[in-house]
């Protein structure tokens, strides 16, 4: 199946780039980033942003918004059978460099588990220098860590912004 990326969500204000490698069926279906209820991703920002958690969409880009946070994937395109990364296939990353260029504030590039991080470095040779970290993936499939674990890493963002 061939599966494209959505448009990030940033604002010129953004300070920290936040990536995932690609979105997975649920998310597709729904049009959201980390539409998949197992999925930690948005429990995990809005514990660590000290917010009241929300089911509504809307709300959760205005946080990434409010918070100078940007999100997005690594992965433009890719052919991929199902949600694993495991799975993708002839991938095309984003265009980070004109991404970049058109977001200056944006200092620190998080990477949402190994699999964004091993496809970044692959494909995206930037100009300028930023600092990088790699997370745990916040994914039902990364069983291997406790939430409370995971959670516990992903507090580096705190400290970030």
């Amino acid at each position: 199946m061939k599966s494209f990326s959505f448009a990030p969500i940033s604002s010129k204000k953004s300070k920290i780039l936040i990536l995932g490698t690609m979105p997975g069926t649920k998310s597709l279906e729904l049009n959201q980033y980390y539409g998949h209820n197992q999925n930690n991703f948005w429990k995990f920002l809005f514990s660590i942003l000290e917010e009241e958690f929300s089911y509504d969409y809307e709300t959760r880009k205005e946080l990434l918004i409010k918070k100078n946070i940007a999100l997005w994937d690594v992965l433009q395109f890719c052919d991929r059978v199902g949600s694993l990364d495991s799975a993708i296939k002839n991938e095309i990353a984003n265009d980070f460099e004109n991404f970049l260029e058109n977001h200056p504030t944006i200092n620190v590039i998080i990477f949402n588990g190994q699999k964004a991080a091993a496809f970044f470095k692959k494909y995206v040779h930037l100009k300028k220098e930023y600092k990088q970290i790699t997370l745990p993936s916040t994914s039902p499939a990364n069983a291997g860590k406790a939430f409370q674990d995971k959670l516990h890493e992903w507090e580096v963002i705190k400290s970030l912004l």
